[in-house]
């Protein structure tokens, strides 16, 4: 790390850039408002929103490296290599600016726009909710050559932010917090693997952030791992079609990225085909993986679509009469990154599961359609290779559509269309009903003697089956021995699917 931008990083971040909007009384007596949920992903939570505050740094080009250490008690322990939080007496608090940052809701460097450009965090209130939420915690400071210290329980400051020597490191923050199980009455155990996933996200969405995770309870081996990926989102997709065990139809991975005209926004998108027929299509604003997507999700799609038929058509692949592939065609088998990072970023729903940019869906749009097109252009082969398994994509769809036609109208004769092997049982009742599905007629057979035909129904199948997790829905619309159990449960398949109409209470 270069230190000497450190001492100037230091004046321009002071106590002038933390704002105070609101107080922090009603935590604690709604967690689920600011978390989420007090079961384990609102406790998990906590560690995120902690190294958020040091990802926040990391993006601002001041950290490199970030420590999370499970201590003994499920006590959690992050360490940044930071600027550290600035420890002079707040301008508008009049109390050591450490206080405000975890004592205060909505105090942070990320609210008046000169701390950082852009930021993740809940909604801006971690340290506070955290602190809030924890039994106890205790923030280390290091700056200026000083080690600063204080500690408060369940939220309350029980010391004064003190001078406790010389610094440990150059600089950074270190904050050690144990969950309060008045809060968290299901469970304060961490899950290893949760964290696990959780930052190795976070590794490969900040290109070059060294993240170490290690568990140090001593309730079984000690476990640690390393988190560094120069490839940034392009390491995330190659990890991610290499941990699905697919083949991939082209080597390298389609990588792009832009910044906004007025310098609002960045957009970065990796994308990778496979030979599987499912899309994985993963976004993130500010770091934070939106799972019901949002516009700059929308902006992609839109410009994927339009890109590959424009050059279907100016390639003659798709022909005059021809009509444009569909959307998700062309997402078949595809794996894609997309992460944005805003100023401003506008998320729908207290857990940040949406993005609301409306400006973020042309940006996006705008990129993926200039890069995809004259990188497809560039690279005949792989935009042949790609449009090829859309095509195929597309005659599937169609024939899905057409066996899933010939599966309702079946499915509409209901018991006239039983299939002929099922012994099905005199109840119509769901609630009292099950449904044995058996391999061959000999099970089949003594499976019927010891039924108790009022509510038990057995259904014999033979031969090998379709591994429908691997086959296109045309495929499994017409295998021959999956239409049996289609028609016995009676509640529908794809898009008909209705859980309502299932025939019986338990398959077995």
């Amino acid at each position: 790390m270069d230190f000497s931008k450190v001492t100037q990083a230091n004046e321009d971040y002071d106590e002038s850039e933390i704002q105070v909007l609101e107080g922090m009384e009603a935590v604690r007596k709604r967690p689920g408002m600011y978390i989420g949920s007090t079961g384990p992903r609102g406790l998990h939570h906590l560690v995120y929103e902690i190294v958020d505050n040091a990802i926040d740094e990391a993006l601002a080009g001041y950290c490199d490296k970030i420590d999370v250490q499970i201590l003994p008690g499920n006590i959690v322990r992050v360490n940044d290599d930071g600027r550290g939080i600035p420890v002079g007496i707040h301008h508008q608090a009049g109390i050591p600016t450490v206080t405000v940052v975890f004592t205060m809701l909505h105090a942070g460097g990320k609210f008046g726009g000169g701390g950082y450009k852009v930021s993740g965090g809940l909604h801006g209130v971690g340290a506070s909710v955290v602190n809030a939420l924890s039994r106890w915690l205790e923030v280390e400071v290091y700056r200026d050559g000083i080690t600063y210290y204080q500690k408060f329980e369940r939220g309350k400051a029980v010391t004064g932010l003190e001078k406790r020597g010389p610094a440990r490191q150059k600089s950074g923050t270190q904050v050690t917090f144990c969950p309060d199980p008045e809060i968290f009455k299901d469970t304060t155990e961490f899950d290893y693997e949760t964290l696990q996933t959780r930052l190795r996200e976070q590794a490969f969405l900040n290109a070059g952030v060294h993240i170490v995770l290690r568990d140090r309870r001593g309730e079984q081996e000690p476990q640690e791992d390393d988190f560094c990926y120069t490839g940034g989102i392009s390491s995330f997709v190659e990890y991610i079609n290499k941990k699905k065990a697919v083949e991939v139809i082209h080597p390298d991975v389609i990588h792009f990225s832009a910044v906004a005209p007025d310098d609002s926004a960045t957009v970065e998108v990796a994308m990778q085909y496979n030979d599987s027929y499912n899309e994985l299509l993963l976004s993130f604003a500010n770091d934070i993986h939106t799972t019901d997507g949002g516009t700059h999700e929308e902006g992609f799609k839109r410009a994927l679509t339009r890109a590959m038929n424009d050059y279907g058509r100016k390639f003659n692949i798709l022909k005059e009469n021809d009509k444009n592939l569909n959307g998700e065609d062309f997402r078949e088998g595809l794996t894609a990154v997309i992460s944005v990072k805003l100023k401003e970023a506008q998320f729908e729903g207290q857990t940040k599961a949406r993005l609301g940019n409306t400006e973020i869906g042309p940006l996006v749009s705008n990129l993926v359609y200039g890069k995809l097109s004259t990188y497809l252009e560039e690279n005949p082969s792989t935009a042949r290779a790609i449009f090829d398994k859309a095509m195929a994509a597309s005659h599937a769809r169609e024939a899905a559509r057409k066996a899933r036609e010939m599966v309702r109208r079946k499915s509409a004769l209901e018991d006239a269309s039983l299939p002929g092997k099922l012994a099905d049982c005199q109840s119509r009742n769901p609630e009292e009903t099950e449904i044995y599905i058996v391999e061959g007629d000999s099970a089949g057979g003594s499976a019927k003697g010891g039924r108790d035909r009022r509510y038990q129904a057995i259904l014999p199948l033979w031969g090998k089956m379709l591994n429908v997790e691997k086959a296109r829905l045309d495929k499994v619309y017409g295998n021959e021995k999956l239409q049996p159990i289609v028609t016995a449960l009676g509640c529908g398949i794809g898009d008909e699917f209705d859980l309502k109409k299932l025939r019986y209470g338990k398959i077995i």
